[in-house]
């Protein structure tokens, strides 16, 4: 009784692996006596191992289909074998697919998880996890590492413009022979790449993944069904050597860093600022690396002086850690500004009644901890006028509280202080002749008024009436920036135009009615400022009511000059100047 059944278990046994491979040779599996009951089965055995030819070895396939044929089988209702792909292994799997086709989704689906030997949930084995989870129509998920931006396919590409392109992909799905390859690179990424051919042989389309995974572990691959059915091809299923090439690993050689601040106030821990690292490393190759990955020697912030900042580098161009180099720079702790004072000083030549404000005009001084104070450039604060309105009509006076400068201190704490704005006649000559001819007969660059010296942190204003022929925008007064040696910083236009060698760069606006612009030029009334910022910068501003009683501006600001040596004058065409 024991006997027969040993040899009713041995005969399933071998009609199982005939399945298992495909094999008609019935002569195979008959037993002409139970003494060489044993020698059958190793041979069984013997011929259903793994075979390896040209660097490839047969993957043995258990499972023929997946799901049932009528697409009835629904989401994670069936499962093909799990396969295991070793640590720099590529595991090669071909199939025919089969869905409903209803759902994109409805096709072939792939898990890539830690476990195998059929273990298909938590529930199976506890130490199962999936790495990710991939359908055929794009799309997926996994787990803290999984990026579905890296999905990739050419689908748009071979399909073409159609009017619903996954219409089309559902059908070419329908019977297709689906490739997919796991490449489990050393490098610690497992590559998916799955080829899909139509079976009519019109389309062949491709959808890739890349994901990372254990270099020194084997992971597990099967395929699911939803809506789907899919029948194995067991002789095309292999594995291989991977054909992605791990990548060579340099330490790095040195390390130089530049953009680092030349000073910092006293306190100031921002010793880094804009600085930026370069790492080359043991083949020649260098690149740029995060602050974050430099590690730092700081210095001593608390007091004055030549501080010595010294920093290092500890990761290989493949980003582990590696040989250490390291460098250093220096930097100058400043004394902090504690507080600010500001004052704007506006000067009206001659008759003139109002003043264009500008933030040039403007001086701020510093105090800092050690009780010295210094004049601040214009690029270290900010200005705001109290008043919207950036034109004063009155007589000379001091307006209290005119404008709040901001300056953003070292330590990140912002310091304020209100200025009041002093308006005051002008010490400068007033021109008394009018510039021009009243009937507009003068030429361009032949007449001129006096020049004006602007001296640094002031401003001087001229106001005048305009008469002109109306027939051109530039028959109106130009005003010219120079030296006192008559060189030139620009000519600026009152119809937003100019030239010179700081033209280019200076900001420039205005609020003209280019359809009414040169119509309505006679009559008038116009002031212009020029403030010297003593930072090496200036402003001009036209303030002006024109013929149709509107209200325009037009400006040319962060002019660079020398603040020391800066003087302004006038020059019209065809036109004639009266200044009040």
């Amino acid at each position: 009784m024991q006997l027969r059944k040993l040899m009713l278990f041995a005969l399933g046994a071998a009609a199982a692996a005939a399945v298992s491979v495909g094999c008609s040779d019935v002569s195979l599996y008959k037993i002409d006596a139970p003494d060489d009951l044993q020698a059958r089965i190793d041979e069984i055995a013997e011929r259903n191992k793994p075979v390896e030819t040209d660097g490839k070895t047969s993957v043995v396939v258990t499972k023929f289909e997946i799901g049932a044929s009528d697409y009835s089988t629904g989401w994670w209702g069936d499962h093909s074998q799990s396969f295991e792909v070793a640590p720099g292994k590529l595991l090669h799997i071909e199939f025919d697919n089969y869905g409903a086709r209803v759902n994109n989704w409805s096709n072939w689906n792939l898990a890539l998880v830690t476990v195998g030997g059929g273990a298909h949930s938590a529930d199976d084995d506890a130490s199962y996890a999936e790495y990710f989870v991939m359908r055929s129509d794009l799309y997926g998920w996994g787990n803290g590492d999984y990026d579905g931006g890296l999905i990739s396919s050419d689908y748009a590409e071979v399909i073409g413009e159609v009017d619903d392109m996954w219409a089309v992909f559902r059908d070419l799905m329908y019977g297709a022979h689906v490739t997919i390859e796991l490449d489990h690179s050393s490098t610690g990424y497992t590559y998916m790449t799955a080829t899909a051919t139509s079976a009519d042989g019109a389309y062949t389309i491709t959808e890739t993944y890349n994901h990372p995974t254990p270099s020194t572990a084997s992971v597990y691959a099967f395929l699911i069904t939803d809506n789907s059915y899919m029948v194995m091809d067991a002789d095309h299923c292999w594995t291989e050597d991977s054909k992605v090439t791990a990548i060579v690993d340099y330490d790095a050689e040195s390390i130089s860093v530049t953009g680092t601040p030349v000073s910092i106030e006293l306190g100031s821990e921002d010793f880094w600022g804009n600085g930026v690292a370069t790492v080359t490393f043991a083949d020649g190759s260098s690149t740029v690396v995060d602050r974050e990955d430099i590690e730092f020697v700081a210095p001593d912030v608390t007091t004055v002086g030549t501080k010595t900042v010294v920093y290092s580098y500890s990761k290989t161009k493949l980003g582990n850690y590696g040989r250490s180099v390291a460098g250093y720079y220096t930097i100058e702790v400043t004394n902090p500004i504690v507080a600010i004072e500001a004052e704007a000083n506006a000067y009206l030549i001659g008759g003139a009644k109002r003043i264009a404000l500008s933030k040039q005009a403007v001086k701020v001084t510093g105090t800092y901890a050690d009780g010295t104070t210094a004049v601040l450039h214009g690029g270290q604060f900010e200005i705001a006028f109290t008043n919207d309105q950036v034109v004063y009509d009155g007589v000379p006076g001091t307006y209290e509280d005119a404008f709040t400068v901001t300056y953003a201190s070292a330590s990140g704490e912002a310091i304020t202080a209100s200025g009041d704005l002093v308006i005051a006649e002008s010490s400068l000559p007033a021109q008394t002749e009018p510039v021009g001819a009243p009937d507009f007969t003068n030429g361009w660059w032949l007449t001129f008024s006096q020049d004006w010296k602007v001296a640094p942190y002031e401003s001087q204003t001229v106001s005048l009436t305009l008469s002109s022929d109306n027939l051109g925008n530039w028959h109106s007064p130009c005003t010219i920036l120079r030296k006192a040696d008559l060189s030139e910083y620009l000519v600026v236009r009152q119809d937003h135009y100019g030239w010179g060698g700081s033209y280019d760069a200076c900001d420039k606006a205005s609020n003209w009615n280019w359809d009414t612009f040169a119509g309505a030029l006679n009559g008038s009334k116009i002031a212009i400022t020029v403030a010297n910022g003593g930072d090496g910068f200036a402003s001009i501003r036209y303030t002006v009511t024109d013929a149709n009683g509107e209200e325009h501006f037009q400006y040319y600001d962060h002019i660079a000059v020398d603040s020391g040596d800066l003087q302004f004058a006038l020059v019209c065409e065809e036109s004639y100047l009266v200044f009040d």
